[in-house]
């Protein structure tokens, strides 16, 4: 779809009457703090210009229609009524698992028709399923007038992903869909769910945050975002906390000891100090972008890297290739983001570095024998909102 007066003709000709609105949620991509989010920690996601867009109009007789227009085939035709936890459907699960959350929640949605498109790669780890969960409750609360904040749309979009579609997220891909603004990276504390803005203007300084999808995904990711989970959870257990998010930065080096002691998996222990660690990253990019020190994030994003790569070790080849490229080019500092075995880097660099940065990544990629990536620029974006009619 190119524009919203053609989704709004598409939705026309599909059901027969014209949407109520159309409605936007960005996907996102995470500065820093990886596989915090889960163990009450903190996040540091920024929303993108990539966003899915959603043209709905309400029904009364329970029914759920939803289409994809970069999906083949046709209308899925759900009953509100008849909506179950963990029951398929394919992609259509994450706007259905939205139906579903809302009215589990007391809200009454009675159906709706909904037509769907999106710009945010698929598969490139920057949350097109949190988009697509995010659109769809922005859509059904003001259509349904049901009053909810944005954060209160995340929860719920988060509950959907969990309970309905089945994967055990934590909460940062929604809250970034839904409560991001332009120009600002958002520092969630993803325990009681406080957030602040922090101003993150690249182009003021002169710098660009370049998005790397390497355009792979591993099979070695599939089941390995919920075994680091538990192992996160079996440290915090070993040291008599509720979270990962309890243990201070200044006390890891002695937790370190407590549990190699105790004999805990060494797997538990390098996940412990990554997720510690990486708290610690968050509040030291913060306290730089607050000094206006963007060019000193850099390194941090480089040892975030080193982290995730040897510590909780979800990084591959690809991965680890942008990163090396990318600062033996010049790169400020680069680092892969989201749940990681492909999907996407960052590289933060100097705007007029980025043209030879991106193409030293390239060209890396073609010596070692993979197919090209997609780079482009990571423009802080605003959040989730109904974009036509417009108020």
């Amino acid at each position: 779809m190119t524009d919203n007066a053609e989704l709004t003709a598409s939705f026309t000709e599909l059901y027969g009457t014209a949407p109520e609105g159309i409605w936007a949620a960005p996907g996102r991509v995470n500065l820093i703090g990886e596989y915090t989010d889960f163990n009450g920690g903190f996040v540091m996601p920024l929303a993108l210009p990539h966003h899915a867009r959603a043209a709905v109009a309400r029904r009364t007789d329970g029914q759920l229609r939803l289409h994809s227009t970069d999906v083949p085939g046709g209308v899925v035709s759900l009953r509100v009524d008849e909506l179950a936890p963990h029951s398929g459907h394919g992609w259509a699960a994450y706007p259905a698992g939205v139906v579903w959350a809302l009215r589990e929640a007391g809200h009454q949605v009675t159906g709706a028709d909904i037509q769907l498109t999106s710009t945010v790669p698929v598969g490139a780890g920057l949350s097109s399923s949190a988009a697509l969960e995010v659109v769809t409750a922005l859509a059904l609360n003001d259509l349904f007038e049901l009053g909810l904040g944005a954060q209160e749309v995340a929860v719920l979009a988060q509950r959907a992903e969990n309970d309905f579609v089945g994967v055990p997220c934590g909460v940062m891909d929604q809250m970034a869909s839904a409560c991001c603004t332009e120009g600002h990276a958002l520092y969630l504390d993803t325990r009681d769910l406080t957030q602040r803005q922090v101003p993150f203007d690249l182009a003021a300084h002169g710098l660009q945050l370049l998005v790397v999808d390497t355009r792979v995904k591993h099979a070695l990711g599939d089941g390995a975002y919920a075994e680091r989970r538990a192992g996160c959870e079996a440290g915090a257990r070993a040291l008599g906390i509720d979270m990962l998010r309890d243990l201070p930065y200044e006390d890891l080096g002695t937790a370190l000891e407590t549990l190699a002691a105790a004999g805990e998996d060494e797997s538990v222990v390098r996940y412990v100090r990554h997720v510690v660690s990486d708290n610690h990253r968050v509040e030291q990019v913060i306290a730089l972008l607050d000094a206006g020190e963007v060019r000193a994030a850099g390194p941090v994003l480089n040892e975030g890297h080193a982290s995730l790569r040897d510590d909780l070790r979800v990084s591959c080849q690809e991965l680890d290739l942008v990163v090396s490229a990318a600062n033996a080019a010049g790169a400020l500092g680069a680092r892969m983001t989201g749940g990681g075995f492909g999907g996407s880097a960052i590289v933060l660099v100097e705007e007029a570095m980025a043209d030879t940065v991106a193409k030293a990544v390239t060209e890396a990629f073609t010596a070692a024998g993979h197919a090209a990536p997609g780079v482009f620029p990571a423009v802080p974006s605003a959040g989730g909102r109904r974009v036509t009619p417009t108020a």
